[in-house]
């Protein structure tokens, strides 16, 4: 019709259902346009106002919408998808209480009661109320016990209140009357797993997969549970089973790969780590457990490659950033390391050993006009560490700066002087100083 610029009649109820495949297409400008040529046929339908309503909600074109709402008060009190509209309306702008008080009135015409359930315990929600949003939900589910949405929730708030004997008794009443609910058995299998009972645990994924062998989370949830019981085999045999059900199949192999690696079979472990790198070469979780791998045995060079490629896909991970510095340090790319180390005092100026480790590397490279910059800044967050101090006045000794040097080292020994044998093998310079400022302060005294 808009393409060729036709005007067609329709009837209000035909031009509903086409208001409403856009509305649940999420193609509202189309909606728009059906409400607008559908109140052109039929300027007095209440129905098709009721829609452009929920267009403009959609919208969030709020102010219009209440001019709207204020139209259609005294006319449609009695129509459930004006109050469902009008309810929304309320909730839309953070005022659920309003919202439930409207659904409550809607509930009393008897219809849509499942969705209105639904709504209010939303609100009640949102209100962190959930022993009321309980009562709803489990209203909602009464209507339809089908609701899967009802049920998940249901258990969400058995679980906020902390009911547990409740909630099972609750599911297991629930699958007494519907054997075959799979989101029921998933449940179920969940809450065993969360409180750690994983053999009931995995009698619940067996019931699910019994009903549908094709839900791969499943297979998944039942694997965790026998990882967390120490039966690895177990384990990879459930994920073998789930590799013949997927398309993307690396986080399988990397899983597969944990499972050797804690049976201490590496050869086998690094085997799947490949295979889930050949399938997505960019994933740095197997990547990095084939670092810590090659560590294991003695392979360093392969060690610190996986670990950098890790490094690159994931740079924000702080954990990575470590290994990949200790592995450059421990390779002598002392350097490299420092990249690295400035992220990790960036990212954690709270952390004492990223400043000690940082300064001390920079002082390795011979980096001491940098070193002093970084330690006086470390000593802003951790003024009362004395091996900063002590690393402070090595700088300023190896930048002939003796005078700072000198009373840097008195600041160091005056608050750990447990430190100084320490201190004197890894930094010679302090070794004759020390006498220095021992005599110093003994003057002084």
């Amino acid at each position: 019709m808009m393409e060729n610029n036709d005007q067609f009649y329709f009837d209000t109820e035909e031009l509903e259902d086409i208001i409403v495949y856009y509305l649940e297409l999420g193609d509202f400008n189309y909606a728009d346009i059906a409400v607008n040529y559908g109140l052109k046929l039929h300027p007095n339908s209440l129905d098709i106002k009721i829609k452009k309503l929920e267009v403009l909600l959609e919208w969030e074109d709020y102010n219009t919408a209440k001019e709207l709402i204020d139209e259609l008060k005294g006319s449609s009190m009695e129509n459930t998808d004006f109050l469902v509209c009008y309810a929304k309306y309320y909730s839309n702008l953070g005022n659920p209480k309003k919202a439930i008080d409207i659904c409550k009135k809607a509930l009393e015409l008897n219809e849509e009661e499942n969705f209105l359930n639904n709504f209010i315990a939303d609100e009640y929600v949102n209100l962190g109320d959930p022993f009321n949003a309980l009562k709803y939900y489990q209203q909602a589910l009464k209507e339809d016990p089908s609701d899967e949405y009802s049920l998940e929730n249901t258990m969400i708030c058995f679980s906020e209140l902390n009911k547990n004997e409740e909630a099972i008794a609750f599911l297991n009443e629930y699958l007494d009357d519907f054997p075959y609910s799979e989101i029921a058995w998933s449940e179920y299998g969940q809450y065993y797993f969360n409180r750690k009972n994983y053999e009931e645990a995995i009698r619940g994924f067996d019931f699910m997969l019994a009903i549908n062998s094709s839900s791969v989370g499943v297979y998944a949830s039942k694997a965790a549970c026998y990882e967390a019981l120490n039966q690895y085999k177990k384990a990879i045999e459930v994920y073998e089973e789930m590799l013949e059900l997927e398309y993307t199949k690396a986080f399988t192999f990397y899983k597969i790969g944990l499972c050797y690696k804690a049976l201490k079979q590496p050869i086998v472990a690094l085997n799947y780590f490949q295979k889930s790198l050949r399938e997505d070469p960019q994933f740095y979780l197997a990547m990095m457990e084939q670092s810590y791998l090659y560590e294991e045995m003695g392979g360093m060079p392969e060690a610190l490659h996986f670990a950098k490629e890790a490094t690159l896909l994931n740079d924000s991970n702080l954990d990575y950033q470590k290994r990949l510095a200790f592995l450059f340090i421990d390779s002598g790319k002392f350097e490299e390391s420092l990249s690295c180390l400035k992220k990790l005092v960036d990212a954690e100026p709270s952390r004492f050993y990223n400043w000690y480790a940082y300064s001390e590397v920079l002082m390795l490279v011979g980096e001491y006009e940098e070193a002093v910059t970084v330690l006086n800044l470390a000593l802003e967050y951790h003024h009362d560490r004395a091996e900063l101090y002590y690393q402070l006045s090595n700088c300023y000794f190896n930048l002939r700066m003796h005078d700072k040097g000198s009373e840097t080292l008195e600041k160091a020994l005056r608050i750990d002087p447990s430190l100084i044998p320490d201190m004197q093998k890894k930094y010679p310079y302090i070794k004759d100083e020390v006498k220095k400022v021992k005599a110093k302060v003994k003057k002084k005294n």
